[in-house]
């Protein structure tokens, strides 16, 4: 059984439909539900860069904070995506799995597979 950890909102259709995809594959993941308890920033940032993709890909691009913060520059930094993503938690996107072999964006869901 792989070990894995899912960032999960148990109000999106997406992440719980990814907890039953880990479910049905025998994994029983480790739940954190990030907007109780969110990630630090190192965590965020070991996050981006096991999934080997740009910070900005975790955002919630859909969320009205996404542009009522200004994150639609282009020209802001990691440090500022991130301080942004620590004060309005719903602003990372989800469900995000992490295992040993990486960390994958479950959008779309299949993707979390490449990490089991």
């Amino acid at each position: 059984m792989t070990h894995a950890t899912l960032y999960h909102n148990p109000r999106c259709s997406t992440s719980r439909h990814a907890l039953e995809l880990l479910r049905e594959r025998g994994v029983e993941p480790t739940i954190v539900e990030y907007l109780k308890n969110p990630p630090s920033r190192d965590e965020l940032r070991r996050i981006a860069q096991a999934t080997g993709e740009p910070l900005r890909a975790l955002l919630r691009t859909k969320q009205p904070e996404y542009l009522e913060q200004g994150l639609d520059n282009p020209a802001l930094t990691d440090d500022q995506l991130l301080d942004a993503m620590l004060a309005t938690p719903v602003l990372i996107n989800r469900p995000i799995v992490v295992t040993p072999k990486g960390a994958r964006l479950g959008r779309p869901l299949e993707r979390i597979l490449e990490v089991l």
